[in-house]
């Protein structure tokens, strides 16, 4: 038992001791736990929602295979989308008399599919149809029209006609499953060219046009850039008797504000602040509970490092940290926290023309894992069980199987002051400093044999944009380069060690940690 355990201490000892040179100064963080002392179940906001562009890029098979892929590697639950009623999901028309004609035909493919694989549609309401619309002003390559309805009537019927044909399609207790969103950040000129009494006026039709089809159908908004209308749409709804059954709205840790950037020419800084988007949810639960509708749910259906879809802070190691990071700080506030977006499918600027871009998604075009697909993926690890863990910065759990994970790490923004932008930091090779050793002092194991797996994320570790820099940066990627980036990002553990725990017996372990490293460890029961 001893020379086993002995074993397992010399190698973990190994792992990377060429990478990481540790100085003796170095600080040293305990992570502590007991596994008979639980926590409770473990919360998942983050595996509600995960955003996509719009509605028609879903027609695409490579974007449904990707999809379904990260429902069967993360699980997320909800799918949210823009323009779903855009006139390229053929939905809205009038004849020569002004009559509505509709057309499901699209939405009932994309929808289909969806929940063939077991994903719900966070359902957004928008943009406005060409023959529906006010005015002509559009946002994106693809031409969304951003103007208030010129029949507010015919745009209730038109949710009311939707909403029917979903009863109808998929049965009321499916769709009651569903939420529904009015519209996407009317509060940001880009997207609503009316002004807010306009909006609410939207949303107080759509409200009434859903609920009047079924009063269990849950309906909410503003879904605002920024944080912003919450307590104005609360104070609307309550002094018109208007439903409403969550609050929605958007966030991103840059600190120039939620300029548009369309053709990525503005650039975008990330904050330095610890609390970014942590405190944003935050105030946003507050302004809920000092309403006099205190027990709606708070859903952010956007959120990431940056609001650009140009930004490289988006492919960089940086981001599986932030991400954790930020979720640890939401989960006990949002109902869910959507990451915008799973796929960089994604054509608001119009189609990419390079593999690694700075899109938003979790998958390049040619279903490369980034960094932030490994920190969810991680995630999804975690067993049903959390245990108490006073370390900020972990999560530590067990499944109904007996078997334990612990997923801890560092979060460090390389951008040192609020004058670089991130399309000028995150391009270049970054590499990550030693900060000091992780000492793990896990107690109660239950005694028997386990396999401890470790996978690991971070700089040059499931890090596919430094694979791509390590082989020039190319426009296109051939099959051989495609493989060589997935290969090296696969996501397997770096290291396997049998072990065998003895009853009473305390597992400790150093680990050395850099600048936004990840680890997830796995005890395994054999």
């Amino acid at each position: 038992m001893k020379k086993k355990f002995t074993s397992f201490l010399l190698l973990s000892s190994l792992w990377c001791a060429t990478t990481f040179a540790q100085s003796e100064t170095a600080s040293v963080r305990t992570i502590q736990l007991d596994v008979a002392k639980e926590k409770g179940a473990t919360v998942k906001v983050w595996q509600e929602c995960v955003g996509a562009g719009r509605a028609n890029e879903g027609l695409r098979a490579d974007w449904q295979e990707q999809l379904k892929l990260v429902k069967k590697e993360i699980g997320f639950k909800y799918l949210r989308f823009h323009g779903l009623l855009h006139d390229d999901m053929g939905v809205y028309f009038e004849d020569k008399n002004g009559n509505p004609i509709y057309n499901w035909q699209y939405i009932d493919a994309l929808f289909d599919f969806m929940l063939s694989i077991n994903v719900k549609p966070f359902v957004e309401l928008s943009f406005m149809p060409k023959a529906l619309a006010s005015g002509d002003n559009t946002v994106f390559w693809w031409k969304g029209n951003v103007t208030p309805p010129k029949s507010y009537d015919k745009w209730a019927d038109l949710v009311k006609a939707l909403t029917q044909h979903f009863t109808e399609r998929y049965g009321k207790e499916e769709v009651k499953t569903w939420y529904f969103e009015v519209w996407n950040e009317p509060n940001h000129k880009s997207f609503f060219t009316g002004t807010q009494e306009d909006y609410l006026k939207i949303y107080d039709y759509s409200a009434r046009a859903i609920k009047s089809v079924s009063q269990e159908y849950r309906v909410g908004g503003p879904a605002t850039a920024g944080n912003g209308w919450v307590t104005e749409t609360i104070n609307y709804c309550v002094n018109n008797h208007t439903p409403i059954d969550f609050i929605s709205t958007h966030t991103y840790a840059t600190i120039n504000g939620v300029v548009l950037d369309e053709d990525g020419k503005k650039g975008k800084i990330l904050s330095r602040d610890r609390k970014s988007i942590t405190k944003d949810v935050t105030a946003s639960r507050k302004k809920i509970e000092n309403s006099s509708l205190k027990n709606l749910e708070l859903h952010y259906t956007e959120w990431s490092t940056s609001p650009s879809p140009f930004d490289p802070v988006h492919d960089s190691y940086q981001s599986a940290s932030f991400i954790l990071d930020k979720i640890k700080g939401t989960e006990k506030v949002a109902n869910s926290m959507s990451y915008w977006t799973f796929t960089d499918i994604f054509e608001e600027p119009g189609p990419r023309t390079t593999p690694f871009h700075g899109g938003f998604g979790l998958l390049n075009y040619q279903s490369i894992k980034k960094p932030s697909y490994h920190a969810y993926k991680f995630l999804s690890e975690l067993g049903e069980t959390e245990l108490a863990n006073s370390d900020s910065a972990s999560w530590a759990c067990r499944d109904k199987n007996g078997n334990l994970q612990l997923l801890f790490w560092n979060i460090t923004v390389l951008n040192k002051n609020d004058s670089i932008k991130n399309d000028l930091l995150f391009k270049r090779d970054l590499p990550a400093k030693t900060i000091g050793k992780v000492h793990l002092d896990v107690a109660n194991i239950p005694a028997g044999k386990y396999e401890l797996q470790v996978y690991k994320v971070g700089y040059k570790a499931n890090d596919a944009y430094a694979v791509y820099q390590g082989i020039g940066s190319p426009n296109q990627l051939t099959k051989a380069q495609e493989k060589q980036i997935k290969d090296a990002t696969n996501g397997e553990p770096i290291e396997k060690i049998n072990i065998t725990v003895a009853k009473n017996k305390s597992i400790t372990k150093d680990i050395d940690m850099r600048e936004n490293d990840v680890y997830l460890l796995k005890w395994v029961k054999r």
